[in-house]
């Protein structure tokens, strides 16, 4: 049975080169949208590639289960597929293996989606703190103002979703500016950047020996930002953004001198102040499709033998 075993080396040549070639690439800064999409369509595929390899192993394995996943198939299929002649030992050590896989990675999820929400039950009480209810003042609005030295603004996403942004950064910053600032946390919260950082957070800390789960962690991390600056740029213009990134963080060490944990802020600042050539809406558009294709790859390698048969 070779489909189960090209399933598999299908998703590990996609979990090793996929993130090399994207590494390699100049075009993701010029076009992060696109490129967080390429991305979730490549790890889709490894995953699929995997979820695929464990149903036709389990079924070569177990009769039950072949019983039911092979039941509607004419006879010729299940002959295209080998079901119950050429699986051995290694299908059911392969089903079980990657069956432990899958809820590994569902515990992981949970675990991500657990910490997370306790996360931000402890900054909603600690903003409850710092910034409490006056006297008949409803809870549940969407912008708080909350006294602070450091010019600094951040999207707290949640059932009740809040914009806050601290008093040092409405007297230091342009009107425009603070507005630019404000439509990048907006827009953080309109492509819902934080399930794309739970996700990529939880399959890199579930399988970090994985090259593709890690570099789609960071890779997740820097592409949402820059989106977001494009998304406050187009409304509010470079110059202004790329300012008011500089005001909120320029008493934070981030422009040197030296090496800084948060160096991505001087590359965006840098991209928004000479932006890169974007491409033709018929070149992103082509990309498009093609990304989507490749999730369909192990679907059609999955199902080519069955087709074949029938044919």
């Amino acid at each position: 049975m070779m489909v189960p075993a090209a399933l598999l080396l299908l998703g590990a040549l996609a979990a090793v080169v996929a993130p090399r070639l994207l590494a390699r690439a100049d075009w993701p800064d010029r076009e992060p949208v696109l490129a967080l999409w390429v991305w979730q369509c490549v790890v889709a595929a490894v995953l699929l590639c995997c979820a695929l390899s464990m149903t036709l192993s389990a079924a070569a394995s177990w009769q039950a289960l072949h019983g039911h996943l092979f039941a509607p198939a004419p006879r010729s299929v299940v002959q295209a597929y080998a079901i119950g002649t050429a699986a051995g030992p290694w299908a059911a050590t392969t089903a079980v293996a990657l069956a432990c896989g899958g809820a590994w990675t569902a515990a992981m999820l949970v675990r991500e989606v657990v910490r997370t929400r306790a996360r931000r039950r402890l900054r909603r009480a600690e903003l409850l703190v710092r910034a409490p209810l006056l006297p008949g003042e409803e809870p549940g609005g969407r912008l708080v103002v909350l006294e602070g030295e450091r010019c600094d603004a951040w999207w707290l996403p949640g059932t009740a979703p809040r914009l806050v942004i601290t008093t040092a950064a409405l007297r230091r910053l342009e009107r425009r500016q603070v507005d630019a600032l404000v439509a990048h946390e907006e827009g953080h919260a309109q492509a819902r950047h934080d399930w794309l950082l739970h996700c990529s957070a939880a399959l890199a800390g579930g399988f970090p020996q994985v090259p593709v789960f890690a570099a789609f962690r960071d890779e997740m991390h820097r592409l949402v930002e820059l989106a977001a600056d494009d998304m406050a740029s187009r409304r509010f213009g470079r110059l202004t953004t790329a300012l008011a990134l500089v005001e909120v963080n320029e008493d934070r060490g981030v422009f040197g001198p030296g090496p800084t944990p948060q160096a991505h802020v001087p590359q965006r600042v840098d991209r928004l102040l000479a932006p890169p050539d974007r491409f033709t809406a018929g070149r992103r558009l082509r990309l498009t499709a093609a990304a989507a294709l490749v999730p369909v790859v192990p679907v059609l390698v999955a199902f080519v033998p069955g087709l074949r048969a029938l044919g």
